[in-house]
Parts: C-alpha cells; structure tokens; sequence
C-alpha cells in the first residue's frame, strides 16, 4: 500500500473561491498534515500551502465578448490542467465554483477513474433544475452553501452535502454598527443609505440611475440622510461615477452622496436600509441584520427570452426571502424596477422602526442555519470521498 502523502487537485476562480480554497485547505491539513495542495489557486491559497500551477485570475473572465475572446486560451488551459492533474494523481479534484470551467474538467477526470468533488453548487433552485443531473455527472459529491439544495440533487441521484456558507461563520451574529459608522467617519445616529447596484459593470449601467433617482426621493423626504455607495473596484467606480454625471438626481445629491472604495460590508452593518442589486449581497445584507430592498433588471430581449422559455423556476429572487421562504423583504424586479418603487419601499423601512425591529431575529435565525462551519464540513465530506475510494 502507497504510504505518499495525499495529493488533492483544486482549481478555484474568482477571490471568493480563493476564500474558500484556502478555509478548506487549512482544514484538510488539520486531517492529513503532510497532504499536498495543487492546481488553480489565488494568493490566500498560497498561504495555505497551496502549489499553483496557473493563477486564479487566469479563468476570471466576465461578459461575452470578454468570454469569447480568451476562448482559445481557456481551452488551451483546461486542455494542459486536466493532462497535468491527470498524471499527478491526485486522490481527489475539488472544483470550486467556476462551473462554466470546471464541471468540465471534473466529467473528463471521473470518466479516467479520478475521484471528484464540486464545491459550491449551480443555483439550481433558480435556474433548469435538471442540470443537477448534469452536474452528478461531474461530480462524485456536491458541496452546498444553502439548505435547500441537497434535496434536489437527491431527486436526480446525486451526493449532495449542505456544509453551510463560510460568510456566515466569518461575520458575527450580532454586528457592531457604532464601530462600523465609526470605521467610516459617520454620526452615530443619523439615517444612513447604502447604495449597492452591482459589481459589474452591466449591473451598475442598468440599476445606477434609478438607484440615484430613488435616493434623491428619499433624501427629499429624509433631508438629515447620508447616502453612501462602495465601489467593488476601479471599474465599477468609474462606471458609477459616469451613470451620475449623467443623472438629473445629481445636484439633489451633491452634499448627501459618498462614493468609497470597497468596505460594503462595514457599509451594510452601519447603514439604516440598503438599497442594492439581487445576487450574493444580499445574504450579506442579511448577515448585516440590515432591512434591505432587492431590485435587478436584465436586458429586455433576456427577459422575454428566461421567461418565455420557462427557465426560472423561482417566485422569489431574493436570498433572504428564499431562504425563509416568505417575503421579508421587498423584491423589485424588472418593470418594478423604478425610483418611485425604490424610494416608498426604502421610505418604509425607514419610517417603520417596528418592522426593522421584528426582522432581526428573523434573519439572526437564518444566519444560525447557514453558520455550519463550513470549511470543517466540507474537508469532512472531502475525507470521506476519499476514503471510500482509498481506505
């Protein structure tokens, strides 16, 4: 029987799946202290031990033509990492996230005897349920971040583990918003706005205005408000930037609107309501403790086109009001996507000190749920995929 020291493959992309590579690999390590780490991998894997044969921003690619450009590299990539992986062998190959590039490479390993593991599931819940089929055919285990998950992979026969969702283990259960308004130079009492419209540049071009609008409505009503909107990168700031030279809501704002450099998340804990695009921030919202408004737009041809072919499955698109599966908090999606619709339900909040009240514990409970350890869960599960093809 070999006695080498395990090999685990991994390819994240993404910071996020940096985050996530570098927890599991420090908790791998607590099971097998000489086990060697290699793959894709960004710096926080590195710290952790991790050998990266290719950096992780090598696969972050966003948009079509952006996608359509670096094609040829990509395929180069996946090519030369699964021949690489291949002959390493590894007793495991984890990918996390990036399903677009590993999913993949998870299929063609498994097909040559490789054990394999998904990290971070398809939002399945949402979008064509039978890809969970699809994805089994990739991986041996998946490893989700919400609850209701495993149970639709078990529909098609596929292994799926909830571990929780490593944001809920990293921020506290009750957050600290004087030392967050501390943090960022606000009174301790005055009503604060977060405007959060997005991360991509897309994003930012479609909900910037109305965002700005509605603020402008609301400081209108709330004339003590400070608008505040961090920016997840230079991009994004200069994409807002231009959406607000742009707005009529502009002069209206000159003296309430504070533009910054990341730090959304002190910003949610510190703010009174956050007015902010559908998508991951939204369960930091909730994580927050934060009454928030959720809105998105696409593209209208998209629309017609998800809607039209009955591509969404959900009737919520909210995290928090999936999770709880109740509306706790306003949704405004598409047509309802106005800054008029904005502004009264931001208003709402804001003037309903007993509704703020009663949903803390509401979203303190869903917190407890999601708050699994998440990185000890999934090295768990990760160890038992490899026990059972090894002993």
């Amino acid at each position: 029987m070999s006695t080498r020291p395990h090999r685990i493959a991994i390819v994240a992309g993404e910071a996020s799946g940096d985050l996530l590579g570098a927890g599991l690999i420090d908790a791998l390590r607590e099971r097998w202290p000489d086990a060697e780490f290699a793959g894709i991998g960004g710096d926080r894997m590195r710290e952790a031990g991790f050998d990266a044969w290719h950096d992780a921003g090598e696969l972050a690619v966003m948009g079509l033509a952006d996608v359509l450009r670096h094609l040829p590299r990509l395929l180069r990539l996946r090519r030369a990492l699964r021949e690489r992986v291949l002959a390493w062998r590894p007793d495991v190959f984890i990918g996390i996230d990036a399903p677009d590039f590993n999913l993949g490479v998870e299929r063609w390993l498994k097909q040559r005897g490789v054990a394999t593991v998904h990290y971070v599931s398809p939002s399945v819940w949402a979008w064509r349920e039978g890809r969970a089929a699809k994805i089994g055919e990739s991986a041996d285990r998946v490893l989700c971040l919400f609850p209701m998950e495993p149970a639709i992979y078990a529909k098609h026969g596929v292994d799926a583990r909830f571990v929780g969702h490593p944001l809920a283990d990293e921020m506290p259960l009750v957050p600290d918003r004087a030392d967050a308004r501390a943090r960022l130079d606000l009174s301790i009492d005055g009503p604060v706005l977060a405007l959060l419209p997005g991360s991509r540049t897309g994003e930012i071009e479609r909900l910037g205005a109305d965002f700005l609008d509605a603020a402008a409505r609301v400081r209108d009503a709330v004339p003590d408000l400070q608008v505040l909107a961090p920016m997840a990168d230079a991009r994004a700031r200069a994409t807002f930037e231009r959406v607000l030279a742009q707005s009529p809501a502009r002069a209206r704002l000159s003296d309430a609107l504070r533009i910054i450099d990341g730090n959304a998340r002190t910003l949610m804990i510190a703010s009174d309501v956050v007015l902010l695009a559908s998508g991951t921030a939204t369960l930091e919202g909730l994580l927050a403790k934060r009454p928030m408004v959720v809105a998105y737009k696409v593209a209208v041809m998209t629309y017609r086109m998800v809607k039209g072919l009955g591509m969404l499955k959900v009737d919520r698109y909210a995290l928090p009001n999936i999770l709880a599966g109740a509306d706790l908090v306003p949704e405004l999606m598409q047509h309802d996507c106005t800054p008029e619709k904005l502004a009264s339900a931001v208003l709402h909040w804001l003037r309903s000190p007993d509704a703020v009240r009663d949903l803390v514990p509401r979203f303190t409970k869903l917190h407890e749920e999601l708050r699994r350890d998440a990185s000890a869960r999934a090295a768990d599960a990760v160890a038992e995929v490899v026990s059972s093809r090894h002993g």
